[in-house]
């Protein structure tokens, strides 16, 4: 019997791994599944761009993962029983519910837009975490009128690049930035002074040290008192893990992480792994590692390694996850790369203007290709020893 193995989530990192356990592992010893909800890859980290009407390019699935084994299934997880070792799926509205098995589960359904719980965020604001709220936010852009106001709340990534792509293909709105305490507040002097620069040439008017605390139809409140005039609220304060990991038994964090080791295997259900924003797994320093794809994708390559390692017999992963720099475009043709030390505290050292936005559309591509092509590039297949299946095979994992 084949070691079955069930990647959920095709973002950056369940795609990645799907495709490295694919080019690890021969397909007469694994079957795998890839279990998504969309049909094809969505580039989040463009999803800003998407947002101002700008079109991305297509990458079904099953055209990526067109020989390579993966069986791709566009399904939507309603339920995960780890202890049965089974994920429950929607694969239609008019579908009865499926009961898919697994032998090693890899776990990368990622995060969605977080409101923190400001009242008037769910009725009011536009979020930009997936493609349905930024094709929702594209629509309500393009039927504002000249100088409109649009207010981006929130001022760490996606805030500055939500904020600078808008002002630059709109330059007729009135764009505001409101953020909770400094501008970059968290890069070097040299990074600070140049998203000043830019914001100034855009004319995004930014109010700083300004919690916002309601979302109105035409206006954000802040804890001083004051308010902010918005025809449009854009909520860029952060993500929310999905929550399905939560209503299982496996170990998770506050944040509802699955709570992994440094192979990303979690620490309660050692048959099952978690990458992605959904792991809660610590990088240099002690420091949880920040949701990102930077995380995201290496998190992938760790997971995949680890299984196939454990199915051959083979040596474990021992790669330390660290940063190197932060990404920001600011427009199309500005950016920002701020190099950080492994544990991602910002250093002196910063690159930016037209260079810095090549730079930024060149890891974006990169990302995306490596995505598209998932098995190239890599080692060749290994055979795994003798696996005795299904009934055996978590008892062989909590052995390895």
């Amino acid at each position: 019997m084949q070691h079955r193995i069930i990647v959920l989530g095709a973002g950056y990192a369940g795609a990645i791994a799907a495709g490295r356990l694919a080019k690890r592992l021969r397909r007469e010893d694994v079957a795998i599944t890839l279990v998504n909800a969309e049909p094809d890859f969505v580039e989040r980290v463009r999803m800003h761009q998407l947002a101002t009407g700008q079109d991305l390019k297509p990458r079904p699935f099953n055209e990526m993962f067109a020989g390579t084994g993966v069986e791709v299934r566009v399904a939507k997880v309603t339920g995960i029983d780890v202890d049965r070792r089974t994920v429950a799926v929607v694969e239609a509205d008019s579908v009865p519910e499926l009961e898919l098995e697994y032998d090693s589960l890899v776990y990368a359904l990622g995060s969605g837009w977080n409101s923190q719980g400001v009242p008037g965020t769910a009725e009011h604001a536009y979020e930009i975490a997936g493609r349905p709220g930024a094709l929702r936010l594209r629509e309500r852009l393009a039927r504002l009128d000249a100088g409109q106001a649009v207010v981006v709340v929130g001022a760490g990534l996606t805030g500055l690049e939500a904020a600078t792509e808008i002002a630059e293909a709109r330059p007729d709105l009135d764009v505001a930035l409101a953020a909770r305490g400094d501008l970059g507040d968290w890069l070097s002097p040299k990074g600070r002074e140049h998203v000043r620069k830019v914001f100034d040439r855009l004319g995004i008017t930014v109010h700083e040290q300004a919690a916002v605390t309601g979302v109105e139809a035409d206006r954000v409140t802040t804890a001083d008192g004051g308010s902010v005039p918005a025809a449009v609220t854009v909520w860029t304060t952060g993500f929310a893990v999905h929550p399905i990991a939560k209503a299982t038994a496996l170990e998770v964090s506050a944040t509802g992480q699955i709570v992994v080791d440094g192979t990303m295997r979690s620490v309660s259900h050692p048959d099952v792994y978690a990458i992605g924003d959904s792991a809660m797994a610590m990088g240099p320093g002690d420091k949880p590692l920040r949701m990102s794809c930077a995380s995201g994708s290496p998190a992938a390559w760790q997971a995949a390694d680890a299984i196939a390692a454990r199915l051959t017999d083979g040596k474990l992963p021992n790669t330390p996850i660290r940063y190197f720099n932060q990404c920001i475009s600011l427009g199309r043709k500005e950016g920002l790369i701020q190099y950080v030390t492994a544990d991602d505290r910002s250093v002196r050292a910063a690159l930016t203007g037209r260079l810095a936005a090549v730079y930024k559309e060149l890891v974006c591509k990169g990302a995306a290709w490596g995505v598209a092509n998932p098995t190239l590039g890599m080692p060749g297949r290994r055979r795994p020893v003798v696996r005795r299946q299904a009934q055996e095979g978590s008892a062989v994992n909590a052995q390895a």
